[in-house]
């Protein structure tokens, strides 16, 4: 063979060798908080997603596509997210977006159109909020049910079991205006009174306002539309202050760091709504499945808590949407096949979209922390 020719042969070769990781790898991006207040929300929403790869790729994959998460920390802070993900979506191409944390951050996202341009979807955020899902953006799917359908459950049933009189804790930022909103709505129409409300700055645990405000008024109830931090502090400096009231939080707490922050005397009593099903149930599919491959791959650093499962949820669904795309999808094509995934039992978690609605699951339940620190329905 004259040289030339063998070049050109072994060059050629070289480059389709090259070209196959590549091939038979799907690049899956996530923008979230692995630093600051909501860090273990990130990790857990991280970690969840991860277990379901893992698990997926120790099976060959999708279409014998190896899936890969990359994550990048944005500190809970919108402008990060945005610059994070324009740098993502340059440098490494990701099929899809997941994951990622916070309304006002989400937002930002669609606000600087960076979905809509790179033709990009982005399933499993952790936000419910109701603008969100009015919003409808063609290129986002969440797995979760709304804030408002969380606020709803609450006053349901409070106002069922006699309690009129309640209080609100937000987080004075677009996540917690929007679902004040809903909650002073929904308190009215099932014949309650809002007492007082007090706020905090986002990404801060000032609290100490809200908490002299709201004791002030003498609630029967407290509605916390707040973060992990800053409802542990709330609820801490409320007890001390003598306020008796019962306190529920929306899904956006996790009742085991709040225990781990103040402990299971000051935490017990504290209801939370959740989106997902209880961790440690034995009858779920989805959680016994969880459950099999958290034992089997053993995720470092993490709890199997509610966060997590919400990351393997979504997680779950995206690979379903692969699977139905077919090999090679283009970002296009996942979208379409998003958008017509219908009654898709995620193991006893039904999830639904079409074109007129994104927000893909209504589940939501009400737990409570009893003296042991443990989570009761």
């Amino acid at each position: 063979m004259p040289l030339i020719s063998f070049v050109r042969a072994t060059l050629a070769i070289i480059l389709f060798a090259l070209a196959l990781p590549s091939a038979a790898q799907i690049v899956i991006g996530q923008i979230a908080a692995f630093s600051g207040p909501l860090a273990p929300t990130g990790t857990h929403m991280r970690a969840g997603a991860q277990l379901y790869f893992d698990a997926i790729n120790a099976e060959g994959g999708i279409h014998g596509a190896r899936i890969r998460l990359l994550s990048k920390d944005d500190g809970y802070k919108s402008e990060e997210t945005v610059r994070l993900a324009r740098e993502m979506l340059k440098e490494s191409q990701p099929l899809a977006f997941i994951g990622f944390v916070g309304t006002g951050n989400v937002e930002a996202i669609l606000d600087q159109k960076i979905l809509s341009e790179a033709g990009i979807p982005l399933v499993a955020v952790r936000t419910g909020t109701e603008s969100l899902v009015r919003r409808n953006d063609p290129f986002l799917f969440m797995t979760r049910a709304s804030y408002a359908e969380e606020i709803e459950k609450i006053t349901d049933q409070y106002i069922t079991t006699g309690y009129t009189r309640f209080a609100i804790l937000y987080q004075d930022d677009a996540f917690g205006q929007g679902v004040l909103q809903s909650a002073e709505q929904a308190i009215k129409n099932a014949g309650g009174t809002l007492a007082a409300k007090g706020a905090y700055a986002k990404n801060t645990t000032e609290v100490g306002a809200a908490v002299k405000i709201i004791a002030a008024a003498n609630p029967q109830a407290v509605i916390l539309i707040a973060n992990t931090a800053a409802s542990a502090e709330f609820l801490k400096q409320s007890r001390e202050a003598g306020n008796l009231a019962q306190y529920v939080a929306l899904s956006t707490t996790d009742a085991a760091q709040i225990v781990q922050r103040i402990g299971a005397e000051k935490a017990e009593g504290l209801a939370l709504t959740q989106v997902v099903p209880d961790p440690n149930s034995q009858t779920v599919p989805l959680i016994r499945e969880i459950q099999n491959n958290f034992a089997k791959f053993k995720p470092r650093d993490v709890t199997l808590n509610h966060t997590f499962v919400e990351g393997y949820l979504g997680a779950m669904v995206l690979g379903e949407a692969l699977r139905r795309a077919g090999p090679n999808p283009t970002r296009k094509k996942l979208r379409d096949t998003l958008e017509a995934l219908k009654s898709y039992d995620a193991g006893g978690v039904f999830i639904s979209f079409s074109p007129k609605r994104h927000a893909g699951s209504r589940f939501v339940d009400i737990t409570i922390l009893n003296r042991a620190g443990k989570l009761l329905r």
